[in-house]
This record gives C-alpha cells, structure tokens and sequence, in this order.
C-alpha cells in the first residue's frame, strides 16, 4: 500500500518589527551595541538562521542610520513612516511586502535579544493548523507568534501596540500555545532592561551557551 503524499511544507515570512521611536529609552534602540553588534543587528541575524523562505524587516524611528549601521543583507526592508502610531501600523505595513506565497507569518520584536531560533522553530512544529500560535513560556506567553494567513485581513486592521494581544484573546479559542523552556524574554524599552540584557549576554557567553 502506497504511502500517502506528504503535505507540502508551508512557505514561511518572517516579520522583525525595528521601527520604533524608542521614546521610552530616549536614544535609538536599534543601534544599542549588543554582542559586538547592534541590537537589532542580532535580531534579525537570530531571523536569518530561522531560515524562512522571506525576512521582511521594518523600521521607521532613525531610519537612514539603521540601514547604515545595521546588517539587513538579505531581508525585505519597509520603512514605516507612521510607527508612532505604534507597532500594528508596523505590521500592517509589512503585509503589502509579503511574498504572496506566504501561508504563515512569525512575528518578532526587533528590541527582544533573548528569543532563539530554537524557538521559531518549535513554535512552528507545534502550530498545527491553528490560525494563531504562541510561545509559552514558563512564565507566561511571549513572542514570537505566528499568524497564518487566514489572519492576515485583521492583522491589517490593528491599532496600537496592543492590537496583536487583543487579536489573541478575541480568537482565544484557536490559539495554540507551544512550550518553550525558561522565561520570557526580556524587551528593552528602559536603561535598566538594557543593563539586565547585557547581563544576561554576558553570563551567556561565561556559561559557554
């Protein structure tokens, strides 16, 4: 008896949102040096080994700077002119570069360091067919999360920075929540969230991780 044809691998965006104004932090953000780069020069180099078929990458606040000072090679760059409107204006400014192949969308938050490809990818293994998945964490839930297409329409209608979690308790019932070991990652919005990533870095790199 032949063997059922394998259901084809959905093709996979990857979406890093850099486009904040760092209004909170008070200096650009995605220039801050992290492990002899910038912050979000990690980001997307963690984005890039998740090896989706597209990388769309979005900035906004100190743009010109971030495309001189940032490794971007290889990814989609949307310079979002509104993202003081915050990052669902970011979002919905992505979807217009999306391959139009995309099936699924992984989310990831260009001020978050800690997040590791690890993750993307159980993240994805575990989604199933749900049309929302999310990492959680052993304390919490926290990007990335992933988006499949079916979801793309009212990704697009979002507004603030909490549209994402208020799209996830609306549609509460078809999340998939995939576990993934340890805390949440830390975002960097403040002086002392920067101080305690770069502590954290470091005791990653004592610890031979």
């Amino acid at each position: 008896m032949s063997m059922p044809p394998r259901k084809p691998e959905p093709f996979v965006s990857g979406l890093v949102l850099g486009a904040g104004g760092s209004s909170r932090f008070g200096a650009p953000k995605q220039l801050l040096a992290y492990r002899g780069g910038t912050l979000l020069g990690h980001v997307v180099a963690i984005a890039r080994a998740c090896r989706f078929d597209q990388l769309v990458v979005v900035i906004g606040g100190a743009a010109e700077d971030v495309r001189a000072k940032v490794d971007l090679a290889g990814a989609d760059v949307v310079v979002n002119d509104a993202y003081g409107a915050g990052c669902a204006s970011s979002i919905a400014a992505s979807l217009e570069a999306l391959d139009p192949r995309c099936e699924v969308l992984v989310l990831m938050l260009g001020d978050q360091p800690g997040v590791a490809s690890s993750s993307v990818s159980m993240l994805l293994a575990g989604r199933g067919d749900a049309p929302l998945a999310i990492c959680r964490y052993d304390d919490g839930r926290g990007h990335p999360i992933a988006f499949a297409r079916s979801m793309f329409g009212e990704l697009a209608q979002l507004h603030g920075d909490k549209g994402v979690w208020r799209l996830l308790d609306q549609h509460a019932a078809e999340v998939a929540e995939v576990a993934v070991a340890g805390p949440v990652p830390r975002d960097v919005d403040t002086p002392a969230d920067y101080e305690a990533v770069i502590g954290e870095a470091a005791g990653g790199v004592a610890a031979g991780r």
